[in-house]
């Protein structure tokens, strides 16, 4: 192999990693979350469980889709707070079809938001008439 063509080859290897790296960066970061009542605080006994992926990039913008089942949702939000303890709404989702949670159009934290985010200081909720305060959550782990 000539150097000319090693050298082709290795300029392509780059920039496709530079592609891709872009490309994670401006969609950001997917996080998969499974909502149990055993996250809840106080932990909730149900059958309720939810599934979905939220994905925050770097400049604070939120998008996703959680869809739960066995639940007959009322609200659900984004929150602060650290495993274990309650916090503050920060993002309310809309409510969709079958039991559909999604990110409202425009989402987006604030800087210190997150920062709590990528110290794993939120957590996605929903809550039912029965547990106002929550019936199934999972903390969002960057």
């Amino acid at each position: 192999m000539s150097k000319n063509r090693a050298g082709k080859i290795f300029g392509s290897s780059l920039l496709a990693m530079g592609i891709l790296a872009v490309s994670l960066t401006a969609h950001g970061e997917e996080v998969k979350v499974t909502l149990t009542g055993a996250e809840e605080v106080p932990a909730v006994t149900t059958q309720a469980k939810g599934e979905g992926t939220i994905t925050i990039a770097k400049d604070g913008s939120v998008t996703g889709l959680v869809k739960t089942t066995g639940i007959e949702g009322v609200a659900a939000h984004i929150h602060l707070a650290e495993a274990g303890k309650n916090g503050p709404p920060v993002i309310t989702l809309t409510k969709g079809a079958d039991g559909a949670w999604s990110t409202p159009e425009g989402a987006k934290l604030t800087e210190e938001q997150y920062k709590a985010f990528k110290a794993g200081q939120l957590y996605v909720n929903v809550h039912s008439a029965a547990h106002k305060g929550g019936e199934i959550r999972a903390q969002l782990k960057p």
